[in-house]
């Protein structure tokens, strides 16, 4: 059971505290048993008729959910190894953005993503998940790594954004995302990007451009945070539902509009309610496109990959 549920899931967390009640009860462990069960079946039933219509607003909030898996979760179940390497080569380490040499299957493969943290020391140290330029840059040299060594590279997108601050946009901000379009869009190996929580603006461009892109099923895609959108459209932040709503932003949305190939299946009620299944899901997806991916030639691949490019907002 989950330790914190949001506010559409009160009803969830009405059955599942009774549970907790029930066993720790005095009562017979037959009555129990029963009694539980029927509980059971009735959380099952309402989770699946209240994540079969969530609102935009709601999928926003659940790929924001404060337990959903981080790329560090990740790395434990969908690698069987894993080496990171450091730093941008030119001012520092960005821990927003984590990297390294993994093992996945049969696949040895350069893997990077973002890493939000979870604790407050860790989410500061993290920075959010928002990176700064140097992360970026670190990103890119994995990239250009995996160029050289004929390693195909797999991301994991879970970004409010880009950090804004001062600092990132003295040091290079947009012409770090922007270098990176470019590298991403012509690098000679395989690219898996897979949107695992929020994919917001360029912070998520910076590493989403590939062959073959994933987003799990609550998972968000869109240009800005539906708070900031709703602060320029309306002046209101506090419309951000509605936002939400025209942002077309869910898995479903970004899928009918041809910006992404697959969306995984996530465990009942989200992926923060069963981590092992839900990397199962990611793993299983990613070594099948890798089978795929690693027989086509690279001209080819980095052709198509263009083409692809160029086909978005197309009608």
């Amino acid at each position: 059971m989950v330790k914190s549920y949001l506010d559409f899931e009160q009803p969830i967390a009405d059955i599942e505290n009774k549970i907790l009640e029930l066993e720790n009860s005095d009562l017979d462990q037959d009555q129990i048993k029963q009694k539980v069960i029927g509980l059971n079946e009735s959380a099952v039933k309402l989770t699946e008729k209240i994540y079969s219509d969530l609102s935009p607003w709601q999928n926003v909030q659940v790929a924001r959910h404060p337990e959903r898996p981080h790329f560090v979760d990740y790395i434990e179940r969908v690698t069987d190894q894993f080496d990171e390497l450091h730093g941008d080569r030119h001012f520092s380490d960005d821990r927003a953005v984590i990297g390294g040499i993994a093992r996945i299957g049969d696949f040895q493969v350069v893997i990077i993503g973002h890493e939000k943290g979870r604790t407050t020391e860790d989410k500061i140290k993290h920075n959010f998940g928002m990176s700064q330029p140097e992360g970026y840059r670190k990103a890119c040299r994995l990239m250009k790594l995996a160029e050289r060594f004929n390693l195909p590279v797999v991301t994991m997108i879970d970004t409010p954004g880009a950090y804004p601050g001062i600092d990132s946009e003295e040091r290079g901000q947009s012409e770090a995302i922007a270098y990176n379009l470019k590298v991403m869009s012509s690098l000679k190996t395989p690219i898996i990007a897979n949107i695992v929580g929020e994919g917001g603006s360029g912070g998520a461009l910076a590493l989403g451009v590939g062959d073959h892109v994933n987003m799990m099923e609550y998972a968000t895609y869109s240009v800005a945070s539906p708070e900031a959108c709703a602060s320029i459209v309306w002046r209101d932040s506090e419309m951000a539902d509605a936002a939400a709503e025209a942002m077309k932003l869910s898995a479903k949305n970004i899928l009918e509009l041809n910006l992404i190939d697959e969306i995984i299946k996530e465990p009942l009620g989200g992926a923060h309610r069963n981590y092992d299944q839900a990397s199962l899901n990611l793993k299983n997806s990613i070594i099948l496109n890798l089978d795929r991916l690693i027989q086509i030639p690279l001209d080819d691949l980095v052709d198509k990959r263009y083409e692809r490019l160029m086909s978005y907002g197309a009608l």
